[in-house]
């Protein structure tokens, strides 16, 4: 099926998880998919995976200079960007008394200023596309738990980062989509269950690709309709 094809998305955090299943939903569909992560032959393995066209492209989107180059490259070497995935995030879990003000600065850099400046940056080519952004955010933000409070603030950040643009660029035809996910079976996870002493049963959580089939249908939707938010959480059977 190529539904998207002449479309060209970007995903952040498309080596693994989310982000990578993200990536080849829409590469499988006709789309041309950027893969945005820090590590290139992470990137390239997932890459490897699609049976569409992908490019990759290395960032590391702590360091500014590396988010204004992949936009100038993107710019370049493309010259739109039809729907934008933001999908890279970190995680250091720690109680409020002893949680390192360090893990909290790398997780808002990380988290909430990276896709903050990287969709201020495309602006410009989302604008001419009327194009999409998607916030792959948690339902931390909504529902902080024990020692996430860092986690947590960052994420709620980032929605409403996703509230105000959406505002900001309705008239102009672009679509905002927050995504709330609850646990899934990624990498990101297991260390949580790791550091939490619990066992993990991924069969159990969220599956990457049950997201990314949500995120074709938001891209599919006719332009009469826009879905603002979405929350997903785990089907337990038992």
């Amino acid at each position: 099926m190529r539904q998207f094809e002449g479309l060209v998305a970007v995903v952040t955090g498309a080596s693994s998880g989310i982000g990578q299943a993200t990536a080849l939903a829409l590469a499988d569909r006709g789309a041309h998919v950027c893969l945005v992560g820090r590590d290139l032959e992470t990137l390239q393995r997932a890459s490897h995976c699609a049976t569409g066209h992908t490019s990759c492209y290395v960032a590391d989107l702590t360091d500014d200079a590396q988010i204004h180059h992949l936009v100038d490259a993107l710019e370049q070497n493309i010259g739109k960007i039809d729907v934008l995935i933001h999908s890279a995030a970190v995680i250091a879990l720690g109680s409020t008394d002893s949680a390192p003000i360090e893990n909290f600065d790398y997780q808002y850099r990380t988290n909430l200023r990276a896709p903050f400046l990287l969709t201020k940056l495309s602006l410009p080519m989302l604008r001419r596309t009327r194009g999409q952004v998607i916030f792959m955010n948690s339902n931390a933000a909504m529902r902080p738990g024990p020692q996430s409070g860092q986690y947590a603030a960052t994420k709620a950040g980032l929605r409403a980062v996703a509230d105000s643009l959406r505002e900001e660029t309705q008239a102009t035809g672009m679509r905002v989509l927050s995504l709330f996910i609850g646990r899934t079976a990624t990498p990101m996870q297991k260390s949580v269950h790791q550091h939490e002493g619990a066992p993990y049963f991924p069969e159990l959580l969220i599956q990457p690709q049950d997201v990314a089939d949500i995120v074709v249908s938001a891209i599919s939707l006719r332009r009469t309709v826009e879905i603002t938010e979405l929350s997903l959480r785990a089907m337990r059977t038992n």
